[in-house]
């Protein structure tokens, strides 16, 4: 399964496009379309929506991949790009140790899509843009239920 235009429409509207280096609300260095940079990567002249394009497939496959090997139950369109989502935001760690993911591979997708809304904070402070975003996914989740029950 991969990302539809629904979901990386997602990605993009909630991570908006920064030319410069900046810092996200983790503070960690990013640019572009929520790129987090790796050690050695610099980007002193900025880039453009073309070379931003270009790392936000190469996140979005590994975000893709994290969802793939992590969920052992079948997904449809709609949970796949919301756990995409969720995973290119918070990263593959996040979902791994989530009651999110456990709940979703006992087969409780009910439960697995209401724990998107409790991951709306930055450390302790809820954060108005991360609420949006969980909601955002929590639509997300319920469409394109060619899945039968689990979309519910």
């Amino acid at each position: 399964m991969q990302i539809s235009e629904a979901g990386l429409d997602l990605i993009k509207q909630s991570e908006g496009f920064s030319p410069r280096v900046y810092r996200d609300v983790a503070g960690i260095p990013t640019i572009g379309y929520g790129h987090r940079l790796y050690a050695g990567e610099s980007f002193p002249q900025g880039i453009g929506h073309l070379e931003a394009g270009k790392l936000l497939a190469g996140d979005v496959q590994s975000a893709q991949q994290a969802v793939q090997r992590l969920v052992k139950v079948p997904l449809t369109q709609g949970q796949f790009d919301a756990l995409v989502d969720f995973c290119f935001n918070l990263g593959a760690g996040r979902l791994a140790a989530s009651t999110l993911l456990r709940d979703l591979n006992a087969g409780d997708y009910q439960a697995a899509r209401r724990q998107l809304l409790s991951w709306d904070h930055a450390g302790a402070e809820e954060i108005e843009g991360l609420k949006a975003r969980r909601e955002a996914e929590f639509r997300l989740w319920g469409e394109t239920a060619s899945a039968g029950r689990q979309a519910a």
